[in-house]
């Protein structure tokens, strides 16, 4: 009987140790990301934080899945004001799924929340360079463009155009340089024609828009103070044709 129990406490012992052998010490199972989407749907934020902070950390959750969690985690964190925390989410994000110009826009308008207008425009613009259809991120590239123009900060270089006037020596620099209003159209000019470049997503409409801006300078300079010849009027033009009839 003796004997018999004794074989029974080592099979059992058996069993666990090839249990235990078998198991992969340091991983953690599988976590059902549900109940966080699910907690993420009601908005319930100290749910959103235990649950989708164990499928983000959960080195077997599926790549979508806790590109979802740190997203519904970043919503949580921005309701709390707690943008570091949102920025460090989408960095995250981002870092899983860099093609995705959804993240990079939200990124970008955590960025303006937070006051940083030059790294929200970089996102802005990466998200249209991702996906050029995105009305979102042009919206809102657009917008900020607008709101800085208004805050004054262009007030370091108002009434100065592109060039360094110390230096101008055609009639036609001199006339800009005199005058604020054509400095000022000139710079659009030229701040346009730089974005539409940065923008550009081949390098054949690089080329176009070089030429195309070469012409006009050579126009410009070839055409100023002969009669007809309205400088303002063509300056406005050149900035339409870059920006677009939408003025974008």
């Amino acid at each position: 009987m003796i004997a018999g129990r004794v074989v029974l406490v080592l099979a059992l012992s058996a069993l666990a140790n090839a249990a235990f052998a078998g198991a992969e010490p340091g991983k953690d199972p599988q976590i059902d990301p549900a109940p966080c989407f699910a907690a993420a749907a009601a908005n319930d934020d100290d749910k959103i934080f235990e649950l989708c902070s164990k499928v983000i950390d959960n080195e077997k959750s599926a790549k979508t899945d806790r590109v979802k969690a740190l997203v519904a985690r970043a919503a949580m964190f921005a309701r709390k004001d707690k943008y570091s925390d949102v920025i460090d989410d989408y960095d995250a994000a981002i870092r899983l799924d860099p093609a995705n110009a959804d993240l990079v826009n939200a990124r970008g308008e955590i960025w303006r929340k937070r006051g940083n207008g030059p790294k929200a425009v970089a996102d802005f613009a990466a998200a249209m360079k991702l996906k050029p259809d995105h009305a979102a991120a042009r919206a809102n590239h657009r917008s900020l463009a607008q709101e800085l123009e208004r805050l004054g900060a262009l007030k370091a270089v108002a009434g100065k155009p592109s060039f360094n006037c110390a230096a101008a020596h055609r009639p036609v620099e001199k006339a800009i340089c005199a005058n604020p209003e054509l400095a000022d159209l000139d710079r659009e000019v030229h701040g346009s024609y730089v974005r539409a470049i940065g923008e550009a997503q081949q390098p054949r409409d690089v080329r176009k828009l070089k030429q195309q801006q070469d012409e006009f300078i050579a126009r410009r300079n070839a055409q100023y103070g002969k009669p007809g010849y309205d400088l303002k009027t063509a300056m406005k033009q050149r900035l339409q044709e870059i920006d677009g009839v939408d003025g974008y």
